[in-house]
């Protein structure tokens, strides 16, 4: 069985995903019905309500901000080309890695997003989130630049 918080993801990508979905589709989507319609259906198996509700509010509150830094990420792969599922699971992600990292290890993010990409996505998708979370965490929260190496400022 999935770990609470791995669970939590799960509905977490769940919910973003239909908003997605549904708002590109038109619809007039109220996130706080959604969020709770998509937990009553895991109400007994995870407890930490809260942390899935953060994680898809942050998500959506940041959403703009975080598609400016993941665009940078995978420059040959425009976002509105990127699996929706995909683009799901890389917002989720970064959103962790920028906004929660004093509760969530990167190494964690990284590797939850991982697996949400072999469960959900394409043959290639978890090398996929995997390659474009890397190079997040190496120029985004450690400060390096895309190719690695550091930058200027953190190369002495």
């Amino acid at each position: 069985m999935a770990s609470n918080r791995h669970l939590g993801r799960i509905v977490a990508l769940q919910s973003l995903y239909e908003y997605e979905v549904r708002t590109n589709s038109g619809d007039d989507v109220d996130v706080e019905a959604l969020i709770a319609r998509n937990l009553e259906r895991y109400a007994s198996e995870i407890e930490d309500k809260d942390f899935v509700a953060d994680l898809v509010r942050g998500v959506l509150d940041t959403s703009t901000k975080l598609d400016e830094a993941l665009q940078p990420l995978a420059p040959e792969w425009p976002l509105a080309q990127i699996a929706r599922v995909d683009h799901c699971i890389l917002r989720l992600s970064l959103y962790e890695l920028l906004h929660r990292k004093d509760a969530v290890p990167p190494k964690v993010a990284i590797n939850e997003a991982v697996e949400l990409a072999k469960s959900f996505g394409s043959d290639n998708s978890s090398k996929f989130v995997n390659g474009v979370l890397g190079t997040a965490y190496r120029t985004l929260v450690e400060g390096g630049s895309a190719d690695g190496k550091p930058t200027a400022e953190k190369a002495g």
